[in-house]
């Protein structure tokens, strides 16, 4: 009986789980036992004492009197009562203590075995709903393995090892043993019939918590942040509310010469963090998301979801970002699909050519590669200098000259073909 008794204190001692469900589940346990052995468990008692891990089995039996016992489960002869109490009488109760070795080696060991299999499975319960209600927390937690594809982290609250994948860290991170890791508690899996908590450093929700323990009016709830698009590691865009009138919502948040900011943007491995304040109006929004380009005009589509933005050249590499991160976060967070054109006078246009014209000579995958940084024309191509368009796009330097090759030739064509009616003409 030691060793099941010690089993339950071990399994219960610092695990947080409700008392009167071990209670339970150890009085099925033991009534299981009782019903091998004696067939019924219905005048049995069993006594638990929860904090210390002790039981005490008792059968409850009627003493009648001797020659008259029907049924050995619910009665007793007066005789074999009095040999457990001498002070016994007919028509009482016969209290009979049962013990854990009564039952066998075997049995003992069997609900060792289910004891220890149900508080498991309880436990595997408890911490699935727990973290379940947790998702979209902030952990604090210390490494405890940095394996090929994920990093385990134990939670400092509970002890619980968590899993950070790979995939939800930010590009370029490592952990070491050791190593203090902030994270979103992003959702609550079952592996193997096991509570796998996923953690993410990539997920929006993280950069929101950042802010709110940075900036005490966001966690006040006098600014909101109405919107958050990232691209880990990169860029980050967040459009902010303010219920408060005196309030600037972008300045709170960037802080005095952008302490708040910087604390957050040195978390996330120096993401550059834009704060735009959010409005209704969807031309405004537009030319707040695209920050640091100024836009000449804007032509809305709304019914397609669609925003053609015009700018002037110079403008149009800041509008687009490196890698294209910027328009690409701009489009997610006003929820359009966001196209950029150059802002050109008129006699500029009537002497350009769309890039379309060019596909007899020009591969389409390379014209969508230059239109993908706004050059949608053949000038808006010949403004940028080679060295401009290999950065900028995926195009190899040969296939850059090419281009460039046959977008010149047009327009001395265009010029040769003029001096010839000039000449002509006169």
């Amino acid at each position: 009986m030691t060793k099941l008794v010690d089993t339950f204190s071990e399994f219960t001692k610092g695990k947080n789980i409700d008392r009167v469900i071990l209670v339970r589940i150890l009085e099925d346990v033991f009534r299981t036992l009782i019903r091998k052995k004696y067939g019924s468990d219905e005048n049995f008692d069993i006594i638990v004492n929860a904090d210390r891990g002790d039981l005490q089995f008792f059968r409850v039996r009627n003493i009648v009197p001797d020659g008259e016992v029907t049924d050995t489960n619910k009665e007793i002869s007066i005789t074999e009562a009095q040999g457990f109490d001498e002070d016994y009488e007919i028509g009482e109760e016969c209290y009979e203590q049962i013990f854990l070795e009564d039952f066998g080696r075997r049995a003992i060991m069997a609900a060792r075995q289910t004891l220890i299999s149900r508080i498991l499975e309880m436990e595997k319960d408890n911490i699935f709903e727990q973290y379940k209600e947790r998702v979209g927390d902030m952990i604090l937690g210390e490494v405890s393995q940095a394996l090929k594809r994920e990093v385990l982290v134990l939670d400092e609250h509970t002890g619980y090892e968590l899993v950070l994948p790979r995939s939800e860290m930010i590009k370029g991170e490592f952990f070491r043993k050791g190593d203090t890791v902030k994270a979103v508690i992003k959702k609550v899996d079952i592996r193997n019939n096991n509570p796998v908590v996923i953690l993410s450093r990539t997920d929006n929700r993280f950069l929101a918590l950042l802010m709110e323990q940075e900036v005490p009016e966001i966690d006040d709830g006098i600014i909101t942040i109405k919107r958050i698009e990232r691209i880990p590691g990169e860029r980050a865009k967040v459009a902010v509310e303010s219920y408060d009138d005196r309030i600037d919502p972008v300045g709170a948040c960037v802080g005095m010469r952008g302490v708040r900011i910087h604390g957050i943007v040195r978390e996330l491995r120096n993401e550059n963090i834009d704060i735009v304040n959010y409005t209704n109006n969807m031309n405004l929004f537009i030319q707040r998301s695209l920050t640091p380009a100024k836009i000449t005009s804007i032509d809305l589509d709304l019914e397609n979801k669609r925003a053609s933005v015009f700018l002037k050249p110079d403008q149009v590499s800041l509008a687009i970002g490196r890698n294209g991160h910027n328009i690409r976060l701009a489009s997610r967070l006003t929820g359009l699909e966001i196209d950029v054109y150059r802002d050109v006078e008129e006699f500029e246009l009537e002497d350009d050519v769309d890039l379309d014209e060019f596909s007899d000579e020009i591969d389409k995958w390379i014209i969508d590669e230059l239109k993908g940084i706004g050059c949608d024309t053949a000038r808006s191509v010949l403004q940028l200098s080679t060295a401009e368009l290999v950065r900028r796009t995926d195009l190899e330097q040969e296939t850059v000259d090419e281009v460039i090759r046959i977008l010149e030739a047009e327009f001395e064509e265009d010029s040769e073909m003029e001096f010839r009616e000039e000449f002509e003409e006169e």
